[in-house]
């Protein structure tokens, strides 16, 4: 049976994304009905004009073009894809003119290759993401609402910190919370719902509003996180969360702590020595088939050393093993240790997550003890 022949001219007009046709010496070559109603032009306004000359007549505008160009011709020199991600232009409304919108989009530059090898096109896209942004800030906003103010725990100090990551379109589930408690004693605690989004968001506030008052339960870490447990198994979307929370008891000296499948908080000695407090870790909540009790662990301490909880979006890396992101970590906190924890925060944020190069979110509490 004769296979049936494909109109790719159809399929192309046909694409729900905005795609054109670019030669190597940037002239369009063809463009698809999406791409000439998102730019607002006849084709033959668009096809066989050089592409620095169908732009639209704002300010907003230049920039990007000035970015698509170098993506462009960066695409023809490697002969590899080029992007240009999350770039902001004002669009005119269509039927209000002189009326400007907000828009967001990706654009992408692919090489398209003849059979001899030789690149004959660039297929040229532009994502509209406006959309996910808008629908990525209000669950920034909720989340930020959501997540405590920082504020001075007793007698001591404490950074707190909440990193979204470089160019995502979805906001995380990572939060962070500080707990008095009764006594010379704090609870502190870190947590990542697995997810992104505003449900994830949602899932967050009510984990750690639970885990808030589970907190206050004598019994220390590890009855709150068992508790935490058994309400996560009652929402959905909340299972497979991540949670670390330690107490802290300044009376004392000791550190209390329990993991549910979390990254291990860091203990960080006055001479700069660095302790993982890795030895009360059990899976994350509502993990197991069924429901058990958790453990802790105790860590001593001198005043003057410093406590941190983190997400795992401070220390993994994509193809990267975990241990050489706790090693980083590690290192940064011991460079930076006289510091104080504002200071250390920003520090350690700088050295492991650079501007642009946050794959994930993340959340961070410094504490010195």
């Amino acid at each position: 049976m004769a296979e049936p022949a494909v109109d790719y001219a159809a399929v192309f007009q046909a694409l729900p994304g905005a795609v054109a046709l670019v030669t190597p010496q940037l002239i369009f070559a063809d463009a698809n009905a999406e791409f000439l109603r998102l730019r607002g032009l006849p084709r033959e306004q668009v096809v066989g004009r050089f592409l620095p000359e169908d732009q639209p007549e704002n300010n907003s505008a230049e920039p990007l073009l000035l970015r698509v160009l170098a993506s462009l011709r960066r695409a023809v020199d490697t002969g590899e894809r080029s992007t240009v991600a999350l770039q902001r232009v004002d669009v005119e409304d269509d039927d209000q003119p002189g009326v400007w919108h907000e828009r967001y989009f990706n654009v992408t530059n692919i090489p398209v290759f003849g059979p001899d090898g030789r690149m004959t096109l660039l297929l040229h896209r532009l994502e509209d993401v406006t959309e996910l942004i808008r629908a990525r800030d209000v669950a920034l906003t909720l989340q930020e609402a959501m997540l405590p103010a920082p504020r001075p725990v007793g007698r001591h100090s404490a950074a707190v910190r909440y990193r979204p990551a470089a160019q995502a379109l979805n906001v995380a589930g990572d939060w962070y919370d500080l707990v008095d408690l009764p006594g010379d004693r704090i609870a502190v605690a870190v947590g990542d719902v697995v997810g992104h989004g505003l449900p994830a968001a949602c899932i967050m506030g009510q984990l750690r509003s639970a885990l808030t008052a589970a907190s206050l339960d004598p019994e220390g870490p590890a009855r709150a996180l068992e508790v935490l447990g058994l309400y996560a198994r009652t929402i959905d979307g909340a299972e497979n969360t991540t949670v670390a929370t330690a107490f802290i008891d300044w009376e004392n000296h000791t550190i209390t702590y329990s993991s549910a499948g979390h990254p291990p908080p860091v203990l960080l000695h006055r001479d700069g020595t660095v302790e993982f407090l890795d030895q009360a870790t059990d899976p994350p909540l509502a993990a197991r088939p069924q429901h058990g009790p958790r453990i802790q662990a105790v860590a001593a301490f001198h005043e003057g050393a410093v406590l941190v909880l983190y997400t795992d979006g401070l220390i993994e890396r994509r193809g990267e093993d975990i241990d050489t992101g706790l090693a980083r970590l590690a290192d940064s906190l011991a460079r930076h240790r006289a510091g104080d924890p504002e200071a250390l925060a920003d520090a350690v944020l700088t050295d492991l997550l650079p501007p642009g190069d946050a794959t994930d979110d993340t959340a961070l509490v410094i504490l010195r003890l």
